[in-house]
């Protein structure tokens, strides 16, 4: 932070102090409700309370959830993320709708919450910077999601890409997702499939940018060849050492790799899940 001249999104050099993290807490980390459970389906459902009715409840909820929406888009700007596409976006979709009835009163916080089967919600910050590097300088509107979770992010892209395809692999977070995306307008602009992440969708091919929400040791070159030229995959790589990777695809037969901060994500694994 040496400089008050912003830097391009791409310049390595823009890297935030610490890890961030993406689809995995990681070590240490402790939801605030210890009786969340990691494992399981997480289908939404408004919660009850005593001598109030639903309805009334979800309407609180809403209005509240408009204020804390905005001063996460607030805190984004702060952190960096300048895309209006990307920060308008996150300002439209309802994060409380995509998480835990438990713990939707942090679903506006910087932080990945579980949403069960082990995985969880990318924190905002992570989901805005990567939507904005695959899409900086550029108008897609084809993109392709690995790793769809609970539906979330395929939800933000839906705001301001044309065509959303999404693949998941466990089929108890395909079941979730499928059912969070109907609850608004988001399921006319996304196509959800069950499979096989890292073989991608060859037959809907190519895609503007790719979006992969899982780390592999390597990222799947099935998925580098079903780029647009001149198209944007951003993806974490590795291990026990995860770094975030934009690569662009220049020519038919070149791609451009720029490795950027410092992630945390689950695994990236093949097959399916049942």
């Amino acid at each position: 932070m040496g400089s008050d001249k912003p830097r391009h999104p791409l310049d390595p050099k823009r890297r935030p102090r610490a890890t961030v993290w993406g689809s995995s807490p990681g070590p240490g980390y402790s939801p605030a409700n210890s009786n969340t459970r990691i494992h399981g389906p997480k289908p939404f459902v408004l919660p009850e309370a005593a001598g109030r009715p639903t309805a009334a409840l979800a309407m609180n909820l809403g209005l509240n959830s408009e204020r804390l929406r905005a001063q996460m888009v607030s805190r984004l700007r702060e952190q960096g993320i300048d895309d209006e596409r990307v920060l308008a976006a996150m300002q439209a979709v309802p994060r409380h709708l995509f998480v835990d009835q438990g713990l939707a009163s942090r679903a506006y916080e910087d932080a990945a919450l579980p949403i069960g089967y082990g995985q969880t919600i990318s924190q905002p910050w992570v989901v805005a910077h990567m939507l904005s590097l695959m899409s900086v300088g550029r108008n897609p509107q084809r993109v392709l999601e690995i790793g769809a979770g609970c539906g979330y992010q395929a939800a933000v892209l839906a705001q301001f890409v044309r065509e959303v395809f999404a693949i998941e692999r466990v089929r108890g977070l395909y079941e979730q997702a499928r059912m969070n995306l109907a609850q608004g307008r988001f399921k006319t602009r996304v196509r959800l499939t069950f499979g096989d992440g890292m073989l991608g969708l060859e037959h809907h091919a190519p895609f503007d940018g790719i979006v992969v929400a899982a780390a592999g040791v390597k990222i799947p070159e099935a998925l580098l060849h079903q780029l647009a030229i001149g198209a944007r995959l951003i993806a974490p790589e590795g291990s026990t050492h995860q770094r975030l990777i934009l690569i662009e695809r220049t020519s038919q037969a070149s791609w451009q790799r720029v490795e950027l901060q410092d992630v945390r994500f689950v695994p990236l694994r093949p097959g399916t899940q049942l």
